[in-house]
């Protein structure tokens, strides 16, 4: 099975600041990914020439189920977050990870029915500064509702903004979480066109079981976005997964 974290900057080049929506379709379809999880996704923005980015991705791929999470609200449209699925969710829910006055943040807590079982999946976009990112995470992990499914196997992905990577010896650890996304020097993600920060990560608890994981980086990706995209193959039965060792 295969996910990808992708902050898509509203569809804006990180480096010609154009907006060319289809380099991020193309980017996204060449990985194949069966789950999809966004940030900064526009919906009916002047910068993004007022498309609905969630509607047009969803047109696009046509998962079998999606969930958008509007955090940020401009004058005129806003963005936020969005997962796409290849296979049903079972449950969704969305909390806010605004802390005090800074920009509104969010996270998406979805259960999702894969053919290996049900996979706990969050999906968010973290704050800039260190103490905001502390409590974000702190206020995830004892939400009652990130509780309903924590005996579930469990996997936290997106765009953390944690360029001194802190969070994996802090809280993450302590509630029992792994880090995909390291050595970090793998994992160089922003800005796109000279990656120098292992901004977009992904850890995990209970039965996940990875097979692979990588930032992408090629010339769509550097022009695409802002941020390279990070891909994780990965099982949930483990049956399967020693199958995958033995035939190396």
């Amino acid at each position: 099975m295969r996910i990808l974290s992708y902050n898509i900057h509203k569809g804006i080049g990180g480096r010609d600041r154009l907006y060319r929506f289809q380099r991020v379709l193309d980017v996204i379809e060449a990985e194949n990914p069966d789950i999809f999880c966004l940030q900064e996704v526009a919906r009916h923005s002047p910068r993004s020439h007022y498309d609905d980015q969630p509607q047009l991705l969803a047109k696009y791929f046509k998962p079998e189920a999606e969930v958008f999470q509007q955090n940020v609200h401009l004058q005129r449209g806003g963005y936020g977050n969005l997962i796409l699925s290849r296979w049903p969710m079972l449950s969704k829910h969305q909390i806010s990870l605004r802390w005090n006055m800074k920009k509104p943040r969010g996270a998406q807590l979805v259960v999702l029915q894969t053919p290996e079982g049900p996979l706990h999946l969050v999906n968010f976009h973290l704050g800039l500064a260190d103490a905001e990112r502390h409590w974000q995470i702190d206020h995830l992990l004892n939400h009652h509702l990130f509780g309903e499914s924590a005996n579930l196997s469990t996997l936290l992905i997106g765009d953390y903004n944690d360029w001194r990577n802190r969070l994996h010896s802090g809280l993450l650890s302590e509630h029992g979480f792994q880090q995909v996304t390291s050595p970090i020097s793998r994992f160089r993600s922003f800005p796109a066109y000279l990656a120098l920060g292992s901004l977009d990560k992904a850890f995990f608890r209970g039965s996940v079981f990875i097979r692979h994981a990588r930032v992408v980086r090629n010339y769509l990706t550097r022009r695409a976005s802002d941020h390279l995209p990070l891909v994780i193959d990965f099982h949930l039965d483990q049956a399967i997964y020693n199958r995958h060792l033995a035939s190396k």
